[in-house]
């Protein structure tokens, strides 16, 4: 698996080398411009490819749970479209985890608990969403995800410890920001792309060909099509005789510190 820091490494070494024969043999200086284009490639699709684990570890599935899987939802709580997932994962008796922007669990405290008291599991999304994260300051990034936490504390009396990075995206002030607030990074096997133009036919296809016991779904609770979609994706686990469990009984860790 590729990692950023031995990359960087090698990319370094690799141009002082080129660099010294650039020097002595006289030889393009595209070959130095190369690996140092090859690495900004890999930074680029690194920072938005999560299952590359490129700069932060993150858990994305457990193979070794059978006949379990963990639904996510991203971006909530909505006061719309969450009262009406809730509704469904209660009629399936199926657990979930709801990755919440801070922001927006203050704004519907009440919903936000509701999850919690009907046995789901909530984590940090960020307090923002802002679209410039990838692009913020450890310090910026930091305090951000502080501010979430916070809220959590407010809403929940909880400390949430499993964190989703918002859009997907990563990078080093990213890593930092949660090492040091001590988070686990949560990703997925199957990003299910609902809030794109993909139709709820396309979406629900593509999972009844790929989901496997042990995999990690990502959803929204955002939309009328994230709610179909769900509604398809429990027919499907019950199909399978599965279980819908939370990330953290998936993955065998806690929740809240």
């Amino acid at each position: 698996m590729l990692k950023h820091q031995p990359i960087r490494i090698v990319v370094m070494l690799t141009v002082i080398a080129l660099l010294t024969v650039f020097l002595v043999w006289n030889i393009s200086f595209y070959w130095v411009l190369f690996p140092v284009f090859l690495w900004l490639v890999l930074i680029v699709v690194g920072s938005f490819h999560v299952r590359w684990n490129y700069f932060l570890p993150m858990l994305h599935r457990n193979a070794e749970k059978v006949n379990s899987i963990a639904i996510s939802f991203d971006d909530g709580p909505h006061p719309e479209f969450t009262p009406k997932v809730l509704q469904l994962l209660k009629q399936h008796q199926a657990q979930a985890t709801f990755f919440c922007i801070g922001e927006k669990m203050l704004d519907y405290p009440d919903l936000a608990q509701q999850i919690i008291a009907e046995g789901h599991c909530i984590g940090n999304h960020t307090y923002s969403h802002d679209r410039t994260i990838g692009f913020w300051t450890k310090v910026k990034v930091e305090r951000d995800l502080e501010k979430a936490l916070v809220a959590g504390q407010v809403v929940l009396g909880k400390k949430m410890r499993l964190f989703r990075p918002a859009f997907g995206v990563t990078n080093p002030n990213i890593a930092k920001a949660t090492q040091q607030l001590q988070l686990q990074t949560i990703g997925w096997s199957h990003r299910t792309y609902d809030t794109t133009k993909r139709s709820k036919e396309r979406i629900v296809s593509r999972l009844e060909k790929r989901i496997r016991a042990g995999d990690i779904v990502l959803l929204h609770d955002t939309s009328e099509k994230s709610v179909a979609v769900l509604e398809q994706l429990l027919l499907m686990i019950k199909k399978k005789n599965w279980k819908a469990v939370t990330v953290s009984q998936l993955l065998d860790i806690k929740a809240y510190d």
